[in-house]
């Protein structure tokens, strides 16, 4: 049979969609680059806003007319019924965490272009009220220490030296089976080998939980200084409304322990634009929280009613007021982007390569996972010591120093 696949949404989806792919190829079953060409066509989906799913839908219906599909992610739970017809099959979330518990946890990486990184936990902790992905995945499922230790040994084994792992909170990994974060952290980076390991978003409420832990964790030169960590909102009164069981305190009490002890960590954030009970004391708050913690990356998401959330029927500012606060929020950002990686200019680097570039270049990334282009031939995964010579929107502009 010939499988073709693509996938959408976060780390977590894109990696759960590569091993299941992967766990199919073999004993006659075959990859293929095109939908056209394949038997079945296999799409990891999201839905965490309604434009998303509205795309995915569009996918889903243009894949079929041409193979069988097979749909998975969050769209197979909370839209499953109606897509499924002749030609597409929807896998069901019991079917999906029963591969969690079982044979996810012995695939073999038989196509490493599709392998995007090791989930390393289902569902969630949390009960946010916007949040249609906890609905979708259900509650807290860890896979074993051993079986993730076990996948990135594979994985390094086929070349592979950016490790990644994901789930909807990584901090949450482990509170249903006795372990935490920090504990597989310390696991993965015990393993005899060359390799970079980047950590997958977590929540601040179970971060505060093992901050101390976790921060000796990161102190593996294995480890990227990256850390994504999503405030929302930096007003209390909205975080209540949300239910995010913390305070903009508690998000300042972690990204201020994290950069004293790793001063050049990029921070990553999200800000949820438009909330229901926004206003502008809750946009000055944004405001403040971002100016204080100038984080390196702000994912800014304008808020969208989920079906089956809490929030689905509720009131929303007005149009012009969020088109307003999201264009601050974006210029701000922006600024203080510029800003950090300017103040990178004239610095040396240790960078991994990672992908090609444009025009003769190949992209790394420093200790922080911050990416720099250079000027070169140098293959995937080399080593390179760089200067920092300029920057540009998004990324920094090395110079390979001689050897």
């Amino acid at each position: 049979m010939k499988i073709y696949s693509e996938s959408y949404g976060c780390t977590q989806s894109k990696s759960e969609t590569g091993l299941y792919v992967n766990s199919m190829l073999g004993e006659g079953n075959t990859l293929v680059s095109r939908p056209e060409d394949a038997d079945l066509s296999i799409i990891g989906t999201c839905v965490v806003i309604k434009q998303t799913e509205d795309r995915m839908i569009r996918r889903i219906e243009e894949l079929s007319r041409v193979s069988r599909v097979r749909v998975m992610g969050c769209l197979s739970t909370t839209n499953g019924g109606s897509l499924a017809q002749d030609n597409i099959e929807v896998i069901s979330s019991r079917s999906f965490r029963d591969f969690y518990t079982g044979k996810l946890d012995d695939v073999e990486i038989r196509e490493p272009s599709i392998f995007e990184g090791i989930p390393i936990n289902q569902g969630c902790t949390g009960s946010c009220n916007f949040c249609i992905s906890h609905l979708a995945r259900g509650k807290l499922l860890s896979r074993p220490i051993e079986k993730i230790r076990n996948q990135v040994v594979m994985q390094l084994q086929k070349g592979l030296r950016e490790v990644r792992i994901s789930s909807l909170d990584t901090a949450a990994y482990g509170k249903d089976c006795g372990v935490r974060l920090n504990n597989l952290v310390d696991g993965i980076v015990s393993i005899d080998d060359d390799f970079m390991l980047r950590v997958g978003m977590m929540e601040p409420r179970n971060t505060l939980e093992i901050l101390p832990q976790l921060l000796d964790s990161y102190g593996s030169s294995k480890v990227f200084k990256f850390l994504h960590i999503p405030v929302q909102s930096g007003d209390d009164r909205i975080l209540e409304l949300m239910n995010r069981e913390y305070a903009a305190a508690d998000f300042l009490k972690i990204v201020d322990a994290f950069r004293e002890r790793f001063p050049e960590i990029v921070i990553s954030t999200d800000i949820i634009s438009g909330y229901h009970g926004d206003d502008d004391q809750s946009f000055d708050a944004n405001c403040r929280i971002i100016e204080r913690t100038r984080p390196d990356i702000i994912n800014i998401t304008r808020f969208s009613p989920r079906p089956f959330t809490k929030d689905y029927n509720a009131h929303v500012p007005p149009s012009n007021d969020v088109k307003r606060w999201t264009a601050a929020y974006t210029d701000l950002h922006r600024q203080i982007t510029r800003d950090r990686l300017q103040s990178m200019i004239g610095k040396t680097a240790s960078i991994m390569v990672t992908e090609s570039g444009k025009n003769g270049t190949v992209v790394g990334r420093d200790n922080s996972y911050r990416p720099v282009v250079i000027s070169g031939k140098f293959g995937k995964y080399a080593r390179v010591e760089v200067e920092i010579v300029d920057s540009a929107g998004t990324y920094l502009i090395g110079r390979p120093l001689a050897s």
